[in-house]
């Protein structure tokens, strides 16, 4: 991390996390983020569900949720970037305040509630995108009457300026959108989505993002749906509504807990799911440093995701994870981080 974005990062954690979030984006689109582009090296390269990254570290849905710093996240060192989530039309979340940092933990809480501009001006930014691996988080309307049919309203709408796209049902902070992960209600609403996708000129690998809360039935009903659904991918996992072993003031507020306490749990989750599918796993939860993206890769990860550590790295910490796995990978003899997939699986089961 630069002396700059140390200072900046000082500066941002004296203030409102939300009102701090969204200068950090003022200020990538300013110019004052890495550059350089995604890291990347033979090892590091990888196919993940159709797609060619550069690197397997990525941006999680719900830093950029509304598109608006692309062209900057770009050139972070991030092998693939994931915006959103974005809803139909329009619409504010929850009230204010809704995200909170836990310092002592280093984690977040947010309860923000989908907010965002709307597929209609996100696809608009969209349309210009940079290059590079980019997918939206797709979401539900929080008043919708057929949530089931607004993912698939916005993939309809943004496709054509993506290389993937997530099915988010797993936030728990739209009322009953977790209800969606049921069997029978998942099987439905992808069911649609996939139609949807294959009405499209051009038809896109489908993520499927889920809890960290599931009980172990609950991940073997996810894990065939999935595969009957065919999706490209599991993305493993969104926030927990745990609240186990945390230590900060903050950690009572109502909401997603993200971070650094969420890793132990996320990551057993995706080694179980890693046991019951060959579906590839994106593993999310907790990822802050080299060793413990890879060791999500070794617990069955095809790729990782980040954003809470954000808060506490620097955005300059994309492209130090990317480096630092590519010398986990030389030092443990392996050619090409696709190669070290599930290797340690039985550690976490």
């Amino acid at each position: 991390m630069s002396a700059l974005e140390k200072l900046g990062l000082a500066a941002l954690h004296r203030i409102d996390p939300e009102t701090g979030h969204g200068l950090a984006l003022k200020a990538l689109k300013a110019g004052l983020g890495p550059k350089g582009g995604p890291v990347t090296s033979a090892r590091l390269a990888t196919r993940v569900a159709g797609l060619d990254l550069p690197n397997p570290v990525g941006l999680a849905a719900g830093f950029d949720k509304n598109a608006v710093a692309l062209d900057a996240l770009a050139q972070t060192g991030f092998g693939f970037v994931e915006v959103g989530a974005a809803t139909p039309r329009p619409q504010e979340g929850n009230p204010r305040p809704r995200l909170w940092r836990l310092t002592q933990d280093r984690a977040a809480i947010n309860r923000f509630g989908f907010n965002n501009e709307g597929m209609e001006t996100i696809a608009g930014r969209l349309a210009r995108r940079p290059a590079g691996i980019i997918g939206l988080n797709l979401g539900a309307n929080k008043d919708s009457e057929d949530r089931a049919a607004d993912f698939a309203a916005v993939l309809t709408r943004c496709a054509a300026h993506l290389d993937f796209a997530t099915v988010n049902v797993s936030s728990p902070n739209t009322e009953k959108l977790r209800d969606l992960q049921g069997r029978a209600a998942l099987s439905a609403l992808l069911a649609g989505v996939m139609a949807a996708n294959a009405a499209l000129p051009r038809p896109l690998p489908v993520f499927l993002k889920i809890a960290p809360d599931l009980s172990e039935a609950e991940i073997e009903d996810v894990a065939r749906v999935a595969e009957e659904a065919r999706v490209s991918a599991i993305v493993a996992t969104n926030t927990t509504l745990s609240r186990d072993g945390l230590t900060d003031s903050q950690r009572d507020n109502m909401g997603g807990l993200s971070g650094q306490p969420l890793f132990e749990r996320s990551t057993r989750v995706l080694a179980r799911l890693s046991s019951l599918t060959d579906l590839p796993l994106i593993g999310v939860g907790g990822v802050g440093s080299a060793e413990q993206a890879y060791a999500k890769i070794r617990a069955g990860a095809s790729a990782v995701q980040l954003y809470t550590a954000l808060v506490y790295g620097g955005v300059s910490l994309a492209g130090e994870i990317a480096r630092g796995l590519n010398a986990l990978l030389a030092r443990d003899g392996f050619a090409n981080v696709a190669d070290a997939v599930g290797t340690g699986r039985s550690d976490w089961l």
